[in-house]
């Protein structure tokens, strides 16, 4: 059945029901850590606030599924990746073993992220449920107003895939940069570096901006800047981590950020 006919398929009730439990998994397994961590330093309070700002996002996914957007399919794909990475990486202390609570709340967060996906991708009603466009700003008898229309050209899912990922690159630059502000007590030396972190996290949400709007459009220079914009903010983020932030800031905070990468570059292999 369509979104219009106002009855949503089984497959599609359920599955928004799993996006509101994710949602809560979510919440609850973040509390759980902070709980449970022996000191909750700067870092911890950073990465707990950037991993809460996802429960909105499960939302937002959850009110595009309702609406059956285009969209929902990859931005699902890419919330429920980085999520597993963000929650996965406060659960490990940076001394002993984490609490077991933390690690089976862990545990069903993964196994609800996985079935999302799975809902998302390979559930024929779901498929078929997801085919409104998104609404665009255009200009009638009326003037200005927000419309739903057919999409001037087709848009390859990967295309989409790679354009959210790519979106992902500024946050993931920028939440270590903010963790590393409370290093600069003992490293006063890299205040400059800290500060140039900052301006090259916000500087790549712009050229993601741009180069996504050309992507859409199926200008091929728009691939290899965004290729390239990857790299770039791999040799960036990766050194700095690890100066900064030691091994243990290099595997919680470059990780996410190597993954984000690299499903955006097959993604614009593949699109």
């Amino acid at each position: 059945m369509t979104v219009e006919s106002g009855v949503r398929p089984v497959a599609v009730r359920a599955l928004t029901w799993l996006l509101v439990a994710t949602a809560a998994a979510t919440v609850v397994v973040e509390l759980l850590n902070f709980w449970y961590a022996p000191e909750p330093g700067l870092g911890l309070w950073v990465r707990t606030g950037w991993a809460l700002m996802r429960t909105l996002a499960w939302l937002i996914l959850l009110n595009q599924v309702r609406k059956g957007r285009t969209g929902a399919r990859p931005f699902g794909l890419i919330l429920a990746v980085t999520t597993i990475f963000a929650v996965g990486r406060l659960i490990v202390p940076p001394t002993g073993r984490p609490a077991l609570p933390g690690v089976v709340g862990f545990g069903v967060l993964v196994v609800l992220c996985v079935s999302v996906v799975a809902l998302l991708y390979k559930h024929p009603a779901i498929d078929q449920h997801l085919t409104r466009p998104a609404k665009r700003l255009t200009f009638g008898p009326d003037g200005l107003s927000w419309q739903e229309g057919a999409p001037r050209r087709v848009v390859s899912g990967w295309l989409m895939t790679a354009r959210v990922a790519a979106f992902t690159y500024s946050p993931l630059m920028l939440v270590p940069c903010l963790i590393s502000v409370g290093e600069l007590g003992d490293k006063p030396e890299y205040l400059l570096a800290v500060i140039f972190w900052f301006v090259a996290g916000f500087g790549v949400s712009y050229v993601v901006l741009l180069n996504t709007f050309f992507l859409l459009r199926g200008k091929r220079l728009a691939k290899v800047v965004l290729g390239w914009a990857g790299v770039g903010v791999l040799l960036i983020d990766l050194p700095l981590c690890y100066l900064l932030l030691g091994t243990d800031g290099l595997i919680r905070d470059g990780a996410p950020l190597v993954v984000a990468v690299a499903l955006a570059s097959y993604a614009l292999v593949k699109g």
